[in-house]
């Protein structure tokens, strides 16, 4: 029933008697103001009382089973005294009253001012922007599982000590109970440090350093020894959950809820639609391929290439010949009446050299180093060269050559062939 005083951006009041004040938020959204807060700051030379006003005093009012419990204990508990506190408040949150009652007649001083880039803010919100889209590597990486393990346990320890214990627990209904329960009394506490964060680093520096070194540490030494996650269903959990966690940042980390809405759509978009933009991708690339025009490249053999091809070929092309003439669908005996030699074709089939010893030798004598072909060939051309004869005499003689090498070297088994 007692009027406040209302707070106003640039305000400087000075007063040294109990007073309660206000600030009445603006409704009217500025995306300039998205990550823009409004700094209260309260000073003494004498300690005082801050005391945050909430607009619903009745605890029966309260819509859930956590805003019952925040009441509760907001009635009980007592708010401590300082000489300096900090009020931060969200351009577009609710409307934040408290009331300043000094012990002792002396004047205290009420500033209020803007800050347009709160950096707490920013950070918040690139930092769920960055753990929603890497959650998947960030999950599968041991040195993030063990500083996740520490942060759990420095916030959450009531939770990082339950899910030590989870396989001394033998119904799963018991440890889910227990793990919501844990995670209200969790968040609660985190509400609170965080309230209260500024008069326990001025007032218990050394207990706070001391609870993040022991717990820090301890919880470091259980994530170590219980080893990074391995099966694909944890690993799938702690990504969700790394989601979920990036969404909470996010929420967190603008003014206006309505834009922190959008950007969780438009995050959840893009990770859904990166699945058909990559098979979108790889068929426009299999398209262009196929459609491509490929320009031919004629390569030339060398004269052992050539030579090797024609040995590997011709091994290639013989066996093919034996598998075929031992298949059901060959004639054999048709091949058997127009053969001449019918136990050398048997032979070869079985896997003897198509080639006798005897061939390869006459034919080495006939056309290989040192044969009469090859002498002949090489005085030919030396002849040709030394002659000084028409162009038409020269083509005469070479046809006549290329008959007299036909006549004189038939090809002496050619009655073998199929």
């Amino acid at each position: 029933g007692k009027n406040c005083s209302l707070l106003q951006e640039m305000d400087v009041i000075q007063k040294q008697d109990e007073n309660c004040y206000c600030y009445v938020q603006n409704r009217t959204i500025h995306l300039q103001y998205l990550w823009s807060t409004i700094q209260i700051k309260v000073n003494s030379r004498e300690r005082f009382r801050f005391e945050p006003i909430s607009e619903k005093n009745n605890c029966r009012n309260s819509e859930t089973v956590f805003e019952f419990v925040a009441c509760a204990v907001q009635i009980l508990w007592k708010p401590e005294t300082c000489t300096e506190t900090f009020l931060s408040i969200k351009q577009y949150g609710e409307d934040v009253c408290f009331k300043i009652q000094p012990f002792k007649i002396e004047p205290y001083v009420v500033r209020v001012k803007r800050e347009m880039l709160d950096g707490k803010l920013l950070f918040l919100f690139v930092a769920g922007i960055f753990l929603f889209h890497f959650a998947n590597s960030l999950s599968r990486s041991a040195k993030f599982f063990y500083l996740s393990g520490v942060i759990l346990g420095v916030l959450a320890l009531l939770v990082f000590v339950l899910l030590t214990l989870k396989r001394f627990i033998p119904r799963h209904s018991t440890f889910w109970i227990l793990m919501s329960g844990s995670w209200m009394v969790s968040l609660y506490f985190i509400y609170c440090f965080k309230e209260n964060i500024q008069w326990l680093w001025s007032e218990h520096k050394i207990y706070l350093l001391g609870y993040f070194l022991a717990v820090g540490m301890t919880s470091f030494a259980i994530s170590y020894q219980h080893g990074p996650l391995t099966t694909e269903l944890s690993i799938t959990l702690f990504t969700w959950t790394l989601q979920l966690t990036a969404f909470v940042l996010i929420y967190f980390g603008v003014t206006v809820p309505q834009v922190a809405y959008a950007v969780i759509a438009v995050s959840l978009c893009s990770k859904g639609l990166c699945y058909p933009l990559g098979a979108a991708c790889h068929i426009a690339r299999k398209m262009k391929h196929h459609f491509k025009s490929k320009k031919l490249v004629f390569k030339y053999l060398t004269e052992e290439e050539y030579r090797e091809q024609g040995e590997s070929e011709t091994i290639r092309a013989l066996e093919e010949l034996r598998s075929f003439c031992r298949s059901p669908d060959f004639p054999t005996w048709i091949a058997v009446y127009k053969l001449q030699a019918p136990h050398r074709f048997a032979a070869f089939v079985l896997g003897s050299p198509h080639v006798s010893a005897a061939e390869t030798k006459a034919h080495d004598e006939q056309y290989g180093i040192g044969s009469f072909f090859l002498e002949e060939q090489l005085f030919e051309t030396r002849a040709q060269f030394e002659q000084d004869e028409p162009a038409n005499s020269v083509h005469e003689e070479d046809e006549e050559n290329e008959n007299e090498m036909h006549t004189q070297i038939p090809f002496p088994y050619a009655a073998e062939l199929l």
